[in-house]
């Protein structure tokens, strides 16, 4: 009997189903695996695989994880192979330990090859042969997963179904609310940052002492107290430092961590100079209290509505925070 396939808009409708986009790479550039030995394009042939570039700090990834991982739990049975390729963004992030504890505190069982070099990514660019789909960011999940159903039933495949999964959010992992949200991600080193609005501006790559101003409009961001900001992030140099940011959003998400690894520090954040109570993030309670034990993304505001321009703040006892980037839900 022929599988009628819910044809998603934008697919190929051809005697082939979907294009030939290019061959599997080799992922010989991979600095190292995880949950797997190395795989081979050899080793996976008569398999759908599904790669996914990544990396651990980056909310849009993090609002995927749940559908990689009830994709995973779903189809591995019935011939696919999910392989996450870990490209770092920070330089943390090349940490071989940093990533390693993410994928078990993200509950990712699948294999993970990680690509501190970009060989495996610059690969994929290059690609000649038979890749059958791609997408690029955040949603599209029931067009990408009817794509794996329908590669799986070319690869002969019995079985699955054609129901969708059911993919379970928390924390971080939420959808954004995208109707609401009128900010956009932002760095905080010199490098890429928009928005600073300390009066006279950034000293970069030297100890400064910085002020906010009397207000910041929307999507400004501004320090007060003892900082240096280098190109990629910005460390607390004396305690009593603030970083302050004007957003629009349901949810605020700051990458930080200790500057010294193995250390712990505490931080209060605040939304228009008052504790976040009810809007508090999973990282702080509702007084504001919270400690940075790693550097990772820490969600601290989420809003329960109505959601409109608000001021938050963070303050550090002590010195040693490391910011890196501001993101949104």
């Amino acid at each position: 009997m022929t599988a009628f396939w819910r044809t998603p808009a934008g697919l190929h409708v051809a005697s082939a189903r979907l294009p030939d986009e290019g061959e599997l790479p080799s992922f010989d550039g991979a600095t190292g695996w995880l949950n797997s030995p190395p795989l081979t394009p050899a080793g996976l042939r008569a398999k759908v695989v599904l790669i996914d570039f990544w990396t651990y700090t980056c909310i849009n990834w993090l609002r995927q994880l749940p559908y990689l991982r009830a994709w995973a739990e779903k189809y591995s049975g019935h011939g696919l192979v999910v392989i996450g390729v870990h490209t770092p963004e920070f330089s943390f992030e090349h940490n071989a330990d940093n990533v390693r504890r993410a994928v078990q505190d993200m509950q990712i069982t699948y294999p993970v090859a990680t690509d501190n070099n970009y060989a495996v990514w610059r690969a994929f660019g290059d690609a000649q042969g038979r890749i059958r789909h791609h997408h690029f960011g955040e949603g599209e999940y029931a067009q990408s997963e009817m794509v794996i159903q329908q590669l799986l039933a070319e690869a002969g495949s019995t079985g699955a179904g054609t129901d969708m999964v059911s993919a379970v959010t928390s924390g971080l992992e939420v959808p954004a609310d995208w109707a609401s949200l009128r900010s956009s991600e932002n760095y905080t080193g010199y490098g890429r940052t928009e928005g600073f609005a300390s009066p006279g501006g950034a000293v970069p790559g030297k100890p400064h002492v910085y002020a906010a101003p009397a207000r910041l409009g929307l999507n400004q961001w501004a320090l007060s107290g003892d900082w240096t900001m280098e190109e990629e992030a910005t460390t607390l140099n004396a305690a009593g430092g603030q970083i302050a940011c004007r957003f629009r959003g349901r949810d605020l998400n700051l990458v930080i961590g200790p500057a010294a690894p193995g250390t712990s520090l505490r931080f209060r954040v605040g939304i228009d100079g008052q504790p976040p109570g009810e809007a508090h993030g999973t990282d702080a309670d509702a007084d504001g209290n919270g400690t940075l034990s790693q550097q990772r993304v820490y969600q601290l505001i989420r809003q329960p509505g109505p959601i409109t321009a608000r001021t938050f703040e963070n303050t550090f006892p002590d010195p040693g925070a490391q910011a890196y980037c501001f993101t949104f839900g």
